[in-house]
């Protein structure tokens, strides 16, 4: 079953952690990290990178205008930017994560759907 599972509550997430949320590999996180300055998670005394909720949040922004929107990496970049600029930010950000989760919902909907109706259960997109 696909991820997330709603609203992440911890206040902050390992790059595992943060993988299984979005339903990205650590290579994406990595690239976005290079490709958007607001995506700059902290590091522990390990090196490991440490994600505050909020930047949880503007990955699902981001995977929202690459992936749903359909933006090239300079337009979700813009698009960021615009949101930045007109306070918009969180909001956007916090909407990326709603629709995140219901496209979640009606995923694990679906594969319950068909596990009743005896059918094979629908792979991941």
């Amino acid at each position: 079953m696909a991820a997330p599972r709603g609203e992440p509550i911890q206040e902050f997430y390992s790059i595992g952690e943060v993988c299984s949320l979005t339903d990205l590999k650590p290579h994406v996180l990595r690239y976005w990290e290079s490709q958007f300055k607001l995506l700059n998670p902290a590091k522990n005394r390990s090196g490991n990178r440490v994600y505050a909720r909020r930047e949880v949040e503007l990955i699902l922004l981001v995977k929202h205008l690459l992936y749903t929107e359909k933006y090239t990496i300079d337009g979700a970049r813009q698009k960021l930017d615009e949101h930045r600029k007109g306070g918009s930010l969180r909001p956007a950000a916090r909407a990326a994560l709603e629709v995140e989760a219901l496209e979640s919902i009606e995923r694990d909907l679906a594969e319950l759907q068909a596990i009743l109706d005896d059918r094979p259960v629908p792979r991941p997109r």
